[in-house]
C-alpha cells in the first residue's frame, strides 16, 4: 500500500520529475560500469515520501532495489540544487489555484528538534541538557499551510528569526494581500519586531498571556 494516494503522489511526481536533471542509466565512473544501473528517482522519491508521512529513518525503509545510503546520497543531491523549494512553490501556485491561500492571516512560531547528527545549523539545545538540536522557524497562512522556512541552531530566540522566515514565505508565494494580520505568541513582543511589521505593513496579534489555559480561547496562533 502507497504511503500517499497515487492522486496526490502522482501530480507531485510530475512536477518534481521536470526539475530534475537528465542522468545516465549506468553510471560511468563505477568500477563495475554497466553491469549496474543506477537507482531510478522515481524508486528513491517514493521512499523518501514514505519516510516523511511515517516519520520513520531511511534505515527502516530500505528495500532490496534501494538502500539509505542511497536515499541519502540523492536527497544530499537533490537539496544542493534547491529542488525542494522548487518543489515548494509550485505546489504552493497549484494548491492556491485550486483551494486558495488564505494569506490575510499568517502565523510564525518555531520549535525545537534534535539533530544528533549535527550539521551547519545545529547548536545546543536548551531543553534537552545541551545536546545537538536544531530550531526551525516556520511561517503558514490561516488554515495552517507551510509558507517559509527557517532552520537555525537550537539556542537561538523567535524574534531574530521573524523576518528571515516571513521573507521566505513571502519568497515562495509571491503576490500577498495588502492587508496582512500576522499571529504571533509574546516570545515576538519587542521594538525590533514591531518596527519590521511596521516597514512591511503587517498587523500584530498575539495572545494576552504567554502560556493561556487550553480552555480559554486565545490567538489563532495557537
Amino acid at each position: 500500500m502507497p504511503a500517499v494516494p497515487s492522486c496526490l503522489l502522482e501530480p507531485i511526481w510530475n512536477q518534481f520529475s521536470v526539475l530534475l536533471p537528465q542522468q545516465p542509466i549506468f553510471h560511468p565512473n563505477h568500477p563495475l560500469g554497466c553491469h549496474r544501473r543506477r537507482i531510478p528517482d522515481r524508486v528513491v522519491f517514493d521512499h523518501i515520501v514514505a519516510a516523511l508521512v511515517h516519520g520513520s529513518g531511511y534505515e527502516r525503509l530500505t528495500s532490496p532495489g534501494c538502500s539509505d545510503r542511497t536515499i541519502r546520497r540523492r536527497l544530499k543531491q537533490w537539496a544542493a540544487a534547491g529542488l525542494a523549494e522548487q518543489l515548494h512553490a509550485l505546489t504552493l501556485q497549484a494548491y492556491d489555484q485550486i483551494i486558495g491561500l488564505h494569506l490575510a492571516d499568517m502565523a510564525t512560531d518555531g520549535c525545537i528538534t534534535k539533530a544528533p547528527g549535527g550539521g551547519e545549523v545545529a547548536g545546543r539545545s536548551p531543553v534537552d541538557r545541551g545536546k545537538q538540536g536544531r530550531k526551525r522557524s516556520l511561517a503558514t497562512d490561516a488554515a495552517g499551510i507551510p509558507l517559509g522556512l527557517v532552520a537555525t541552531r537550537a539556542n537561538c530566540n523567535d524574534s531574530p528569526l521573524l523576518g528571515p522566515t516571513l521573507h521566505a514565505a513571502i519568497t515562495q508565494v509571491g503576490a500577498m494581500p495588502a492587508q496582512i494580520t500576522a499571529h504571533l505568541d509574546r516570545g515576538y513582543d519587542n521594538a525590533s519586531t514591531r518596527r519590521l511589521l511596521a516597514t512591511w505593513a503587517f498587523t500584530a496579534r498575539s495572545p494576552a498571556r504567554a502560556c493561556p489555559p487550553r480552555s480559554k480561547r486565545a490567538g489563532a496562533g495557537w
